[in-house]
């Protein structure tokens, strides 16, 4: 006779969500899901257990990302944290969602709702040296500068005069 398995707290949610037709705000609806479900591998199980269900896995990487909160602060009706930490490392690491993002590009530019030459994302940042702010450099007295250089490189790359060669020159004279 077979064991009857308990159900986990996820997969009551899921039954529970499903059977209810609502969302939480952070989760993929049954149209999203549709349009994901074929990007997205099937996780198989190395231990013999039942695979996670990817959908659930999703919405627990949404939830993270959605929401900026660590991995451990995941609500427990999405399962242990770990299980959907090593999915969305797994799927970073395998292409998935590049391969998600080109499919929304292209769903989206035949539904003529994405203007390329506006659509960007820019998550880069550049860290300005303390001086740039007017705080002192720590150079050491010993290291000699030469301002007649500064002023021959400038002109040897026919450059415009910017501000940090202005304060250069000004300090030569």
């Amino acid at each position: 006779m077979a064991k009857s398995r308990k159900p986990t707290l996820a997969h009551k949610e899921q039954n529970r969500t499903k059977r209810l037709g609502q969302y939480r705000r952070h989760e993929v609806t049954d149209e999203q899901w549709e349009f994901l479900r074929p990007l997205i591998p099937v996780h198989v199980a190395k231990t013999g257990r039942k695979p996670s269900d990817p959908r659930v896995m999703l919405n627990g990487i949404m939830w993270v990302l959605r929401t900026g909160a660590p991995w451990r602060d995941l609500p427990e009706r999405l399962g242990p944290w770990q299980t959907i930490y090593d999915h969305f490392r797994t799927w970073r690491n395998s292409g998935v969602y590049d391969r998600i993002l080109k499919a929304l590009h292209i769903r989206l530019d035949q539904n003529g709702q994405i203007d390329w030459d506006l659509w960007c994302v820019d998550g880069s940042n550049v860290r300005a040296a303390r001086a740039a702010a007017g705080a002192d450099k720590k150079v050491s007295n010993a290291t000699k500068t030469s301002p007649k250089t500064t002023h021959w490189a400038v002109r040897a790359a026919d450059s415009q005069a910017s501000s940090t060669w202005l304060l250069t020159a000004r300090a030569c004279r």
